[in-house]
């Protein structure tokens, strides 16, 4: 995404979201939740575990890459009612949600990400650079 300038995007004048912390994007849906090794020493000193012991019980091999696990019925291993329990120290993937290159290459894309969430289009404007910035983050974890 970073080789198109921000101000040809079709988001030029930016996007609005705020996470509400619904947990929508982190429940139901069996897929993965890619983890760095960033992420994943960033999460056991929150959770004050060892980075073995973190890997041990929260982190899986899938497709070549390392995920986190989830619940049998799809949610988020670390979802529970009161929300995220590592908010503070998320994963690149949910940090970056919805400025993921799938939702903001078009407005089609932008307005499916919407279906999924209740925080998109409202909230803080993010600027088209900032986008960029998130969307090209994702890319790279």
């Amino acid at each position: 995404m970073s080789d198109r300038p921000a101000a040809g995007a079709w988001f030029a004048g930016g996007l609005r979201f705020q996470c509400t912390r619904c947990g929508a994007c982190c429940r139901g849906e069996p897929g993965y939740v890619w983890v760095t090794r960033r992420d994943i020493r960033a999460i056991a000193r929150f959770l004050h575990l060892s980075r073995d012991e973190f890997e041990r019980q929260y982190v899986r091999e899938a497709l070549g890459d390392l995920s986190l696990v989830e619940l049998p019925d799809g949610d988020c291993i670390f979802w529970s009612s009161d929300g995220c329990r590592i908010y503070p120290v998320r994963p690149v993937q949910c940090r970056t949600f919805p400025f993921w290159n799938e939702y903001v290459q078009s407005p089609r894309g932008w307005a499916h990400a919407g279906t999924r969430c209740p925080g998109v289009d409202s909230g803080r404007l993010y600027t088209a650079e900032e986008i960029i910035h998130l969307a090209d983050e994702t890319e790279r974890r």
